[in-house]
Order: C-alpha cells, then sequence, then structure tokens
C-alpha cells in the first residue's frame, strides 16, 4: 500500500501541477483538501479536476464560521491591524487551514502534509509553524523550495500537466496572484509590482467599486456588539459570517475598505498589494467607535500596543502558540462591557459616525460639558498641573531658564 500526502489544494494552477509532481517524485497517493474559508465561486468544479490531476479523493472542508468566530473575532476584538493598513485577512485564515489539514492527515494516516506557497512568501511560514505546533511528527513538503521541482513558469506547469495527460482550461499569460475568502481578497502583481504604477482599479477590482464610482447617495447602518462580539446589522440578528457577509454587499457598494500598501514580509522583503476588506473595515471601525466610549484611558492605551503584538503575532503565523494566547486573554478581558449601539453612515469610500451608545459608557456629560460643574470643579485642575509638571519645573530651575537656554 502506497504511503498517502495531504495536499492543500485550491484548484489552481500550481496545486493542479503538484498532484502529478508528487505521484512522480514519492509515490505517493495524493488525497487533496480544500479548505473553504469563504472563497465562494473559487471551489466550482473543482472535485472533477483533482480526480483528473491524478488525486486518490478531494475533501472540500467548510470552516467558514469556525474561521469567523475562532480567529476573525479575536482580531476584531483587538483591533489588529499589520503596519496600520493590512487587515490580516489571509493571514488569520492559515492557523484554521493548518489545523484542518493536520486533523485529515491524521484521519488518513498520511505521512506528509504538502502545500504549493513560494519560497519568497508569508505563507509557507504560516502553513509549516502551524502545521509544527500540531503535528510535529508529520513531514512537511514544499515543491517550491524542492530541487526536484524544475517548473518556474505558468508556461512550464501547463506542460507539465499536458504531458502527464492533464489538459486544463489555464491560460498562460499573467494575472494577477489573488487569495480570498470571507473577510477579504489580495491582489499581488502586474502592474502592482511596481510602487511607481498607480492600481488599474476598472481591471483588479472584486469585492466591490472605486469611491469615486460609488453611489452619491449615503447610506446609514446601525449596528449592535455584546462583549466585543457584533451580533445585529439594522435590528437583525445575525451570526458573525452573515454578517461579515452583509457588510461586505454594503462596504464594497460604497468603496469602503480599498488599500495599497507596500509591507514588510516575514522573509525580509517588502512587497506591495491591494486588498479589499469592505466589510472587516466597517467592523473595526465599529468596533472601535464603542470602544472609545467605554474602556478607560490606560485601558486603551496598553490595549493598542497589544492590539500591534498581536497583528505581528497573526502575520507571521504564530497563532498556536502561548504567547498569542496570553495576548487573547488580555483582550478578551477588557472586552466584557463593550456592549452597545454604533451608528454610521458610508459614502465614497468613508465611515462617518452617526452615534454612540452603550448602557457601560464612561462618558459623563456632567462631568465633560463646558457649562455644568456638579461633578467637576475647575480649582481642581490647579493641584493636578502643579504635581503633573513638578518635574519639568524642577528641572528648569535646575538648569535655568528655558528662555535663556533657547536664546543662546
Amino acid at each position: 500500500m502506497k504511503e498517502k500526502v495531504v495536499l492543500a489544494y485550491s484548484g489552481g494552477l500550481d496545486t493542479t501541477a503538484i498532484i502529478p509532481w508528487l505521484k512522480e517524485n514519492f509515490d505517493y497517493e495524493v488525497v487533496c483538501v480544500c479548505i473553504d474559508v469563504g472563497q465562494e465561486s473559487e471551489l466550482d468544479g473543482l472535485e472533477e479536476r483533482a480526480k483528473l490531476s491524478g488525486a486518490s479523493k478531494l475533501y472540500i472542508e467548510d470552516v467558514v464560521d469556525e474561521f469567523c468566530d475562532d480567529y476573525v473575532v479575536p482580531c476584531v476584538q483587538a483591533n489588529a491591524v499589520y503596519e496600520y493598513k493590512y487587515l490580516l485577512g489571509t493571514s488569520m485564515a492559515r492557523p484554521v487551514i493548518a489545523k484542518r489539514l493536520v486533523e485529515i492527515a491524521r484521519k488518513e494516516g498520511a505521512v506528509a502534509i504538502c502545500h504549493g506557497a513560494t519560497g519568497k512568501g508569508n505563507d509557507q511560514v504560516r502553513f509549516e509553524l502551524g502545521i509544527k505546533a500540531l503535528a510535529p511528527d508529520i513531514k512537511i513538503i514544499a515543491p517550491w523550495r524542492s530541487e526536484l521541482w524544475k517548473l518556474d513558469s505558468r508556461e512550464s506547469e501547463i506542460e507539465y500537466c499536458k504531458a502527464h495527460g492533464i489538459d486544463l482550461p489555464f491560460a498562460a499569460d499573467s494575472s494577477y496572484s489573488r487569495d480570498r475568502n470571507l473577510w477579504h481578497i489580495s491582489h499581488e502583481g502586474l502592474e502592482l509590482e511596481d510602487p511607481a504604477n498607480a492600481p488599474n482599479y476598472d481591471h483588479l477590482l472584486v469585492l466591490g467599486t472605486h469611491p469615486e464610482k460609488a453611489p452619491d447617495e449615503a447610506e446609514e447602518i446601525t449596528m449592535t456588539f455584546e462583549q466585543g462580539i457584533p451580533k445585529t446589522i439594522n435590528g437583525e440578528a445575525m451570526k458573525v459570517s452573515d454578517i461579515i457577509r452583509t457588510l461586505n454587499k454594503l462596504g464594497g457598494k460604497h468603496g469602503i475598505g480599498i488599500v495599497d500598501i507596500v509591507e514588510n514580509r516575514v522573509v525580509g522583503m517588502k512587497s506591495r498589494g491591494v486588498y479589499e476588506t469592505p466589510g472587516g473595515t466597517i467592523l473595526l471601525e465599529a468596533h472601535e467607535q464603542l470602544e472609545e466610549l467605554i474602556l478607560d484611558r490606560d485601558t486603551m492605551t496598553a490595549k493598542k500596543d497589544i492590539a500591534n503584538k498581536f497583528a505581528d503575532i497573526v502575520y507571521e503565523g504564530k497563532w498556536f502558540t502561548p504567547l498569542r494566547e496570553a495576548c487573547q486573554a488580555f483582550i478578551e478581558s477588557t472586552q466584557k462591557y463593550v456592549t452597545g449601539e454604533v451608528k454610521f453612515k458610508l459614502y465614497k469610500g468613508n465611515i462617518i459616525k452617526m452615534g454612540t451608545t452603550s448602557p457601560y459608557s464612561m462618558y459623563s456629560e456632567s462631568i465633560a460639558s463646558f457649562t455644568t460643574g456638579d461633578l467637576y470643579d475647575h480649582k481642581d485642575a490647579d493641584g493636578f498641573i502643579n504635581l503633573f509638571g513638578l518635574s519639568l519645573k524642577v528641572r528648569a530651575m535646575k538648569q535655568g531658564s528655558f528662555v535663556e537656554l533657547n536664546d543662546k
């Protein structure tokens, strides 16, 4: 009986070519596994294609709700954004994919897991860290890093498939390299490879429209959260995955969430890409809008630092680590009172605040208003400022007048 390998299968040209390559070079029985995290139409026709390419079996595993509830929600609660712009769409899907690959490998008794990530990207790191953390005994095969892999272009991959009796409808002409799930879609390649070029938005966008072509009428949205988890849109209760689907349609319609970024990859190089994250952008903005009403100053300050660390952890593929668990525990503790209602308008790429309410709001009009003073006496600020600025005053007295120093 042949040993089995589980292949992370997308149905694209790379992973299709990998099937006969694995059989030819390792004599494995190839079990394909496609993890559904919301790719939608990209899953059409995969079973026929996998078997035509020589796979013995294809699993299509729907993990959309697990992805949303266990991976997206913690990132939303953290307000995790990598390098100020990237909402981690591809990054946070990789650990749930790695987890399911390991589960299928155990079920099938496979000795290896194979992925089609290139040797230049982040995904090789994310997949392999996840697999190593969950199944250190299983061998990992990365064809793009193997000396046995001689296919260095789309043309060579197509010819390789044809030579093995696989005639599939893949064109040799270049197109954007994309990754899609329920949270976002990424675009790399073509004109984007030169940061001096403007993106060809007419050709590029998939989830929505550019703000310039968005409707001239704004659209008002109301959302509610309970303990940092989104619960309703315009009064309708939904599970998280349906909230993201709904917000994707609304955000896409109004040109929300289009980001053009040159980011620093884990492997050290810079990479330019365009991300569409319409629903995610709205969700993060709404969550932050509610938090600013509820969290105290010190907690918000500490949470910003943890959010940056959490984003780095997710981006670098370190989901299955004690540090991620510890950071998430802190984040979840801050969400206990993040409950309330958020209103905003969507208009030509903008999310415009329309009001926020919460039973746990720390905002007090009787304190903050310029016209009332029942709970705050202006004179109380005298002593506070004297103490708050004491070190500055002492320093000035020791060093001489700052005016004299500046005159010199």
